[in-house]
């Protein structure tokens, strides 16, 4: 069973999904995505997350992300399930949702938590970037669905810093001021950041955000 951590390469694989085979460097591309796992086909939380991240696609669009779901159940499971998400949801699933029966990439990204259960995976979260690094990992317990507009504002904050010499303070949401980095002298501030900044301790400086 595989140990990933932020920084590491996303492992590659070839599995079938509800919109066919995915080998997963080269569905993802040039762009972002996103890797989140389901507890199995059928319960009632998962349907609620896939509702709502059909709901969101076009959010997730916008940033370059692709969304990829993950179940241990198989294909024509999920094509049923899928009805019933699209008939509770108000929302008809629009991203791939792969096959995982045997278990390959459950174990292959650390998915299954023996002491949580043996048979069925967490709620894991990865955030993958162009360069196939693993950008962000958030684990959460089958009883507690996730968070999508929390994702979507990771998201913001991972692609800006990615880019950008600064880093977000706690809550920050797209359009806030940002932290300068350490690594950046005053007088290099004054140059990469046209818009000014606030120095409130020299290891606190506060910019507007720069790519805006």
């Amino acid at each position: 069973m595989a140990t990933i951590r932020l920084g590491d390469e996303a492992p590659n694989f070839t599995a079938q999904s509800t919109e066919g085979e995915i080998n997963f460097h080269e569905w993802i591309g040039d762009g972002w995505a996103i890797l989140f796992s389901h507890p199995a086909d059928y319960t009632p939380v998962c349907t609620t997350e896939l509702g709502t991240v059909a709901r969101y696609k076009s959010e997730f669009d916008k940033r370059n992300v692709k969304v990829l779901a993950l179940s241990v159940d198989g294909l024509e499971s999920h094509k049923g399930w899928v009805k019933d998400i699209n008939e509770t949801q108000g929302a008809t699933v629009n991203f791939p949702i792969l096959a995982d029966e045997d278990k390959k990439v459950s174990y292959l990204y650390d998915m299954i938590h023996p002491n949580a259960s043996d048979k069925l995976t967490v709620r894991s979260v990865y955030i993958i970037g162009p360069d196939k690094k693993v950008k962000l990992i958030i684990v959460y317990p089958a009883s507690t669905g996730r968070n999508f507009d929390e994702l979507l504002r990771v998201i913001d904050s991972l692609q800006l810093t990615a880019y950008h010499k600064v880093a977000t303070p706690a809550n920050w949401n797209q359009g806030e001021d940002c932290v300068i980095v350490p690594s950046v002298s005053n007088e290099q501030a004054a140059k990469d950041f046209p818009k000014g900044f606030k120095e409130v301790k020299p290891y606190l400086r506060m910019t507007p955000q720069p790519n805006i």
